[in-house]
């Protein structure tokens, strides 16, 4: 179940070991609502195809063709691909620790989750929000949002990845810690 988890960010606090949230909800609506009024997209669709765990790009991309073209003509984005995570892939430990320092991108991140789950986690201001996206959810994290992603020990997902580059994902990466002091997908 998708879930917002808010917390402040804890830099006027003493004790930044273990920070409280100040809201917790697994409602869609108050997720859609509280990221809206952050700048941050958030939608489900219906993700009713069952794709093989052998499912290669072109059949995600296919499957999901047409809402991958609503959203690519609405959002102005130059390319579409689907990265695939596994607990056995080769590069798991390496791209989970990249991916887990807080960085910002020249583009919106925008992802749909074909299967599995990840946890994008925006730094907004004096706020951290956690959220757990699962099959069905899209995010969309507007250009310059500092931010980092964690998909878990033991990666299980797919998504669709939107870009306004042909380039695919290029971070910046801020050098903050902030990510160390907060919950991990498990």
């Amino acid at each position: 179940m998708s879930r917002l988890s808010i917390f402040p960010d804890g830099s006027t606090s003493m004790d930044q070991s273990s920070p409280t949230p100040l809201l917790v909800t697994e409602t869609p609506a108050e997720i859609q609502a509280e990221l809206a009024q952050r700048g941050i997209g958030f939608e489900q669709w219906p993700a009713l195809q069952e794709l093989p765990l052998e499912a290669d790009q072109a059949l995600i991309l296919n499957a999901y063709a047409n809402e991958i073209a609503r959203v690519k003509r609405h959002g102005g984005y130059a390319t579409v691909d689907a990265i695939r995570m596994t607990p056995d892939h080769p590069e798991r430990v390496a791209l989970r620790t990249k991916f887990l320092a807080e960085h910002t991108h020249a583009e919106d991140e925008v992802r749909f989750f074909v299967e599995g789950r990840g946890l994008f986690c925006l730094h907004l201001g004096a706020e951290v929000l956690l959220t757990l996206c699962e099959r069905g959810d899209l995010i969309r994290v507007p250009a310059g949002t500092k931010h980092w992603f964690d998909m878990g020990s033991q990666p299980a997902f797919c998504a669709v990845r939107w870009f306004n580059n042909t380039v695919g994902w290029v971070a910046t990466f801020t050098g903050n810690k902030i990510s160390e002091r907060f919950p991990k997908l498990d």
